[in-house]
């Protein structure tokens, strides 16, 4: 790789992989979660996520590049972990914690992926590309807030705080201890 635009190129298609990766994951977080809305949270940004697809696809058509052949390992991983939580049994409250928390993470990299290709599409002066990537960026950061907002509001305090949770004990974080200099001969 030895131009900012083959590095463009590679972002791009390891996000149309991720994205695809992704559209197979959410109808699966959107059938385990307990709650109403987290569920439609998750079938609605699997509609925003074949959008951004299309806006790949797009951006593929602008750079004249295929955007198949790569497969994205960082969403592969995401999405594991993803799956232990569909795996796991527990109080709904907990568990639609767990598929948020799962889900904030591929959204977070998705943040920070898209944030990276639109500066270097920026860099390389595609008004068009970077206009298509501030879309979705747009949609990304919209639903990590969504989904604080709905942990925030719904979720959390539903979860019961049982004595097992308050029995940890906060503890104070150790105080600096300062090294008295030596003193120089």
């Amino acid at each position: 790789m030895d131009t900012l635009l083959e590095l463009l190129e590679d972002q791009i298609k390891d996000l149309y992989s991720a994205e695809n990766q992704l559209t197979k994951a959410l109808p699966k977080l959107a059938k385990k979660a307990a709650s109403e809305s987290l569920a439609d949270a998750f079938t609605s940004h699997l509609k925003e996520t074949n959008g951004q697809i299309e806006r790949l696809q797009k951006v593929g058509e602008l750079l004249k590049i295929k955007l198949t052949g790569k497969k994205c390992k960082a969403m592969e991983g995401l999405i594991e972990e993803g799956k232990e939580v569909l795996e796991e049994e527990g109080k709904s409250a907990v568990i639609d914690s767990a598929l948020i928390g799962a889900a904030q993470r591929v959204e977070h990299y998705e943040i920070a992926a898209y944030g990276t290709a639109k500066a270097m599409a920026e860099h390389l002066g595609f008004a068009k590309v970077v206009k298509l990537l501030e879309q979705t960026l747009a949609e990304e950061s919209e639903c990590d807030e969504k989904l604080s907002s709905i942990s925030l509001d719904e979720i959390l305090p539903a979860t019961d705080v049982t004595e097992e949770d308050s029995a940890v004990e906060e503890v104070d974080p150790p105080k600096p201890t300062r090294k008295k200099a030596s003193a120089r001969k």
